[in-house]
């Protein structure tokens, strides 16, 4: 986690903390190329399987191995070696919303 020499938390980092937030959920569609993450907020976020290299290359029994980690903070794939962090999520949905693209499996 990035935090500055005084010890504060980025925008995303203070929306995670300070807001709780949280992954609650996740879905697996390899077929749509679509992982959704939903949080205990109720939003729902979309990704593409294809942009996380180690899940691109998985087979569907793998992608559904998967774990919750860090109270919901990320996601474990034990067999892939990967992890996936909320705040990755979120990043990746500030830089859709930003570029003002609308991608349409996003949230």
């Amino acid at each position: 986690m990035s935090t500055s020499v005084n010890k504060q938390f980025d925008a995303i980092e203070n929306l995670i903390f300070l807001e709780g937030l949280r992954i609650q959920a996740l879905d697996i569609h390899p077929e749509l190329d679509l992982m959704t993450i939903y949080l205990n907020t109720k939003a729902v976020l979309s990704q593409h399987i294809s942009s996380y290299s180690l899940l691109r290359g998985a087979d569907k029994s793998q992608l559904l191995q998967y774990e919750l980690i860090g109270g919901g903070m990320g996601i474990h794939w034990p067999l892939l070696d990967e992890d996936l962090s909320l705040k990755g999520f979120l990043q990746d949905e500030l830089r859709k919303v930003v570029k003002g693209k609308r991608d349409p499996i996003a949230a």
